[in-house]
């Protein structure tokens, strides 16, 4: 071993020391093995740390850019909540994309859900003049579906005996709703229509609060669309469907999801 001056000097003694590192003492110069091993420990750590500092700064330099790329690549939907989009004149429903769902409460342990499909009726509407909006829409009840085809079937059973049924029975007229009148609401894309339901042969007015929701052209079929979403409550027993209230609740809640396409 040599130190300074060119001189050899030989191991004079080699200690263990309490932290189990080995000592190799040549006079008054000591070397140790593990400052040696915690010094490697230390420089690799530390070219670990500027590596890992460099990949998040070059990540952070990156991303406004990715984020701009993704952003102007990003269509636009066909479909914009804008009122100005929207064009005067009269509109059938689209039926295979507007649909009532309605709800009610089961034995008051949880809420069931069902749904009308194949929805048809017309809308006549001038953006200038909201208010003078009318809609008629017919719903075939005979269509209803749910996720129990027991209950389907059901809803859709014919009376026992020739008796009055249980919900809608078979072969069931299709339910009606008319407007009458139209209130824009705080804003232009809300208002709160009133009308006319008859439904199992009995005639009720009811309100459905609605939501303007979207205006543009079909990318498909270019035929100019609008959108809109409604809730509206109603209670069966008024429209004398009663079977096993309470323990099924009497308000059924209706929410309505229509597409309207110009004629």
């Amino acid at each position: 071993m040599r130190v300074s001056g060119g001189r050899s000097t030989p191991i004079k003694e080699l200690t263990q020391n309490s932290d189990g590192s080995i000592g190799l003492e040549a006079g008054k110069v000591q070397f140790y093995v593990a400052d040696a091993v915690k010094g490697a420990e230390f420089m690799r750590k530390s070219l670990n740390g500027i590596f890992l500092a460099g990949a998040a700064l070059a990540a952070a330099a990156m991303y406004p850019a990715m984020a701009d790329n993704h952003a102007a690549k990003a269509p636009s939907l066909p479909g914009q909540q804008d009122v100005s989009r929207v064009a005067a004149g009269s509109y059938a429903v689209d039926p295979g994309h507007t649909l009532v769902s309605w709800r009610v409460d089961h034995f008051g342990f949880n809420d069931y859900y069902g749904l009308f499909g194949n929805i048809t009726g017309t809308l006549q509407l001038d953006p200038a003049a909201p208010e003078r909006a009318t809609v008629d829409i017919t719903i075939p009840v005979a269509e209803v579906t749910t996720a129990s085809k027991g209950l389907t079937d059901h809803l859709l059973r014919p009376g026992k005996d020739g008796g009055k049924p249980d919900f809608f029975g078979a072969a069931p007229a299709a339910a009606r709703f008319v407007s009458t009148a139209v209130e824009i609401g705080e804003t232009t894309t809300e208002a709160k229509i009133t009308g006319d339901l008859t439904l199992n042969g009995v005639t009720k007015p009811v309100t459905i609060m609605a939501k303007f929701n979207g205006a543009g052209a079909n990318p498909f079929n270019k035929k100019e669309t609008v959108g809109f979403h409604g809730k509206a409550t109603i209670k069966r027993s008024e429209f004398g469907i009663a079977y096993a209230l309470p323990f099924v609740s009497d308000e059924v809640h209706l929410k309505i999801s229509a597409a309207f396409e110009r004629r």
